[in-house]
C-alpha cells in the first residue's frame, strides 16, 4: 500500500468531514429551522375531567385535554414535545402538567396530523359524591390548560390555551 502525503491526507480528511456535514445537515434539516408557532396547528381539542378512579375511598377527577397537531407548513417537522399545564382559573398555582413526545425524529409531513395526544394532570379533585355531583358542586372550581411545544433544543412556545369543560371524560369518550 502506498503511503499518502500529508497534504493528500488533509484533503481526504476534509472531504470526509464535508461529506459527513452534508449528510448530517440533510438528516437534521428535516424541520430544523421550523417555527412551530407558524408550522403547527392544534386541532380537534377536547377538554374535560377524567375519571381517575377511586383514591383513598373517594372518587377522583383530573383535568384532561385531547388534541391533534397538524403540520400547516411547507416542510416536515420533527422532534417536537408537547406540555399541557393545568391551572385553576384565576389561580397562578399549577394544578399539574404532563409532557409527551408528540412528533418523533421521523417527522410530520406537510398536511399530515398526529394521532390524538391525550395529556392529563395527576392532580385534581376528590370527593365522596358521584362524579357528576362533583362537577355540579358549588365549591367546584373551573380549570384551564395551556399547551406548549418544544422543537428540538429550542425554547418552549405557547400554542394555545383552553378552558377545561365541566364534562366527565371516560376512556370510551377519549377513544372516540
Amino acid at each position: 500500500m502506498a503511503r499518502q502525503s500529508t497534504a493528500s491526507r488533509l484533503v481526504s480528511g476534509w472531504l470526509a468531514a464535508l461529506a459527513f456535514a452534508v449528510s448530517a445537515g440533510t438528516l437534521v434539516g428535516c424541520g430544523s429551522d421550523v417555527d412551530v408557532t407558524t408550522s403547527l396547528q392544534v386541532t380537534d381539542v377536547l377538554t374535560g375531567w377524567f375519571d381517575a378512579g377511586v383514591t383513598g375511598g373517594k372518587n377522583k377527577l383530573v383535568p384532561s385535554v385531547s388534541f391533534k397537531v397538524k403540520n400547516i407548513g411547507r416542510v416536515p417537522v420533527s422532534s417536537v414535545q408537547f406540555n399541557a399545564v393545568f391551572r385553576v382559573i384565576n389561580d397562578p398555582e399549577e394544578l399539574g402538567s404532563m409532557l409527551v413526545k408528540g412528533i418523533d425524529a421521523k417527522g410530520l409531513q406537510p398536511g399530515e396530523s398526529t394521532a390524538d395526544l391525550v395529556l392529563r394532570s395527576s392532580l385534581g379533585y376528590t370527593g365522596e359524591q358521584t362524579r357528576i355531583e362533583m362537577l355540579q358542586h358549588s365549591a367546584f372550581r373551573d380549570a384551564q390548560v395551556e399547551i406548549f411545544a418544544k422543537h428540538g433544543s429550542r425554547q418552549w412556545v405557547k400554542l394555545g390555551d383552553y378552558k377545561v369543560e365541566r364534562q366527565l371524560l371516560t376512556t370510551n369518550v377519549l377513544a372516540k
